[in-house]
């Protein structure tokens, strides 16, 4: 979201269903005036036929993909990092339950306390950078 507040759900498998049960969470739990821009890895649950279809009747959803090489694009990557570090990493579990509520536990109190993460390079360094791993990785 873009005052920093975060909406997610903790699955145990990453297939198609449970990117579309993902997906209809978002679109249950956003306002329905609203676009939704996801971005999202090139995973192959991502690029589901099933997921396509869902997408096209969903048109308020639009799916952009980071590329392969730059990982660094995506901003989930210092999302896991941030739960990691401050939720997980010291943490003594004895359960997945146990530690499932330790990350709902941090994502309540991120949600009270929100900031969003912010790009430290403009647009245009961004898109060069995109356009550069594009030349090395499609040679």
């Amino acid at each position: 979201m873009l005052d920093g507040s975060v909406i997610t759900q903790c699955k145990p498998c990453h297939r198609h269903q449970e990117f579309l049960g993902f997906l209809n969470h978002l679109d249950r739990n956003v306002p329905s005036g609203l676009e939704i821009h996801l971005i999202a890895d090139h995973y192959a649950t991502h690029k589901h036929p099933a997921v396509k279809q869902w997408l096209a009747a969903h048109r308020r959803f639009h799916l952009h993909f980071t590329p392969t090489s730059a990982s660094w694009l995506n901003l989930v990557e210092r999302w896991f990092g941030r739960i990691t570090s401050q939720a997980i990493r010291r943490g003594s579990f004895q359960s997945v339950a146990q530690l499932e509520h330790a990350i709902v536990r941090f994502l309540a109190d991120w949600n009270d306390h929100a900031q969003p993460f912010v790009w430290t390079k403009s647009a245009r360094h961004i898109q060069r950078s995109i356009h550069h791993a594009k030349l090395i990785y499609e040679t």
